[in-house]
């Protein structure tokens, strides 16, 4: 029997693969976007996993998979704006814990956001909303990490 966190090193490893495998090839930035989006949806079936993009001084919604989604977040703001503002990855086990958390949708519970760097400067973000608690731990947060470097990787 496998253990989970082998289980789950196995899975990042093969998501990750695939995000490289989908991407070769394919200048488009929004396509590539659009599929590791469904990718990441397909492979875990989170509640919400998407896409904000830096546009002057906020974050515009961008490919996503789930359900409607705020469209605009400003620097600073939620968990989303927090990671833009700080360069740095956010766990959040239970989003009602979060100061300034902002709900888009009162189903989620636990969020991870990713800032998405280009030559030192957040570009974007990637955004992983759970309908669970505590649903997130640091293997996933490593692991989609790692997704986040192919992501560098095609800017």
């Amino acid at each position: 029997m496998i253990s989970e966190t082998k289980q789950k090193e196995y899975l990042y490893q093969e998501l990750t693969n695939s995000c490289n495998a989908i991407t070769v090839g394919e200048p488009d930035l929004i396509a590539n976007l659009a599929n590791i989006c469904a990718l990441i949806k397909e492979s875990f079936n989170f509640f919400w996993v998407g896409f904000y993009m830096v546009k002057k001084d906020e974050l515009i919604l961008g490919p996503f998979q789930g359900p409607v989604a705020c469209t605009r977040i400003q620097r600073g703001k939620g968990v989303c704006g927090t990671a833009w503002q700080t360069k740095k990855s956010i766990l959040v086990p239970d989003v009602h814990q979060f100061e300034g958390h902002i709900a888009c949708s009162s189903e989620s519970q636990s969020e991870m956001v990713f800032p998405i760097l280009k030559n030192g400067e957040v570009v974007m973000v990637l955004d992983i909303d759970s309908d669970k608690l505590n649903d997130f731990d640091q293997k996933d947060m490593d692991g989609f990490q790692a997704v986040c470097n192919v992501i560098e990787s095609i800017l």
